[in-house]
């Protein structure tokens, strides 16, 4: 007879039960687990599998095969259709509330915290044209000031820094300026490159965190000028930062007061970016005459930057969507991936808040 042992699928449930509990209370899920449990487990990620050369999802990719391995043995060496039946349902609901209890311990739960965006008082609004008008004037002013401190060339950017230097960097930065954004920084978070080159792209991925291992990776065919800004985007989600809008907040802030002009460079450049789009939405003529009129280097870069992403066409483009929004939604991203989308808005708080206060903007 098959021994029962349903100890994984009950913490599974515990997990989910505690979810529940934590998303009444984000407060106290600050405290206990956010502020307290949490760092725990960055730092001890961190200075183990985080000191390792290569992306450790490799690792746990192995053990998962391994596993499996190990259950279809277990599987063939039962004896009758009633113990090999009963035997695998108990490992596919042990499996599954393994995923789920580790998930939330090692990170889920911080989708029940209290919000940086609230922390911080923005109250992020859709853009009028004159509003996003003023914003993309801007963002225009400060890229082409970054820029010319890099370089006086106006052809494209190739490569701008080693990727462990500029990892480095990037990380010296956002422990320097998480003060201002209410951010817990602890521990030494990793964003490594993916190999093979392209993969992630083509799934309609740019970074990601991966929580069963604690490091945050990036495919190695993104442009030399995205990497600064994605790094940081998921540095942010290794420090606890669920929502996609406020990772890109972080990033933007981080980037834009960094001392080295590669950073608020590219970080001007997304915003940019996503401005244009959202001005297309509503001035699709319009928002090509802001591109005819852009200095010529950040016209060619903006132009290398999408001749890399079609490089690696995505595949099935719809159904990652789809399944990306499905899954921030049912953590409590009530925007999905809209969230994605809101830098503008949130930029655009930032900078009124600043002005607000007296702060004036960094026009550098």
């Amino acid at each position: 007879m098959v021994k029962s042992n349903w100890i994984w699928a009950f913490l599974g449930l515990f997990a989910l039960g505690l979810r529940l509990l934590a998303g009444s209370f984000p407060e106290l899920t600050d405290q206990i687990y956010s502020l307290s449990i949490f760092p725990i487990i960055r730092n001890g990620i961190d200075y183990s599998l985080g000191s390792l050369p290569f992306p450790t999802a490799y690792l746990f990719f192995g053990l998962i095969f391994w596993l499996f391995g190990l259950v279809l043995r277990r599987f063939f060496q039962l004896k009758g259709v009633k113990n090999r039946w009963k035997y695998l349902m108990q490992t596919a609901a042990n499996g599954l509330g393994a995923l789920i209890f580790l998930f939330l311990f090692l990170w889920g739960y911080n989708y029940q915290r209290t919000p940086i965006i609230e922390r911080l008082s923005l109250q992020p609004k859709p853009l009028s044209l004159s509003q996003l008008t003023e914003e993309i004037n801007r963002s225009q002013h400060l890229a082409v000031l970054s820029r010319g401190q890099i370089t006086q060339d106006t052809t494209a950017f190739c490569e701008v820094m080693d990727y462990a230097a500029l990892e480095s960097e990037v990380r010296a930065t956002l422990a320097q300026n998480s003060g201002v954004l209410s951010l817990n920084f602890t521990g030494r978070p990793r964003t490594k490159q993916f190999p093979p080159q392209g993969m992630m792209r083509r799934m309609g991925i740019l970074g990601i965190y991966f929580p069963f291992t604690g490091e945050s990776y990036l495919d190695p065919a993104l442009h030399a000028l995205e990497k600064p800004f994605t790094i940081a985007h998921e540095m942010a989600h290794s420090l606890g930062v669920t929502d996609e809008g406020e990772a890109s907040f972080i990033a933007w802030v981080v980037c834009t007061r960094a001392e080295n002009p590669i950073l608020r460079y590219a970080a001007h450049l997304v915003l940019l970016r996503y401005q244009l789009r959202d001005y297309y939405v509503m001035d699709p003529d319009g928002a090509l005459c802001w591109v005819e009129i852009l200095p010529s280097g950040i016209r060619q870069d903006l132009i290398s930057i999408r001749a890399a992403g079609e490089a690696f066409p995505p595949i099935w483009l719809a159904l990652s969507r789809k399944s990306n929004d499905l899954f921030l939604k049912s953590q409590g991203v009530k925007a999905g991936i809209q969230s994605y989308q809101q830098l503008p808005m949130l930029a655009f708080a930032w900078h009124k808040k600043a002005t607000k206060n007296g702060e004036g903007v960094n026009f550098e």
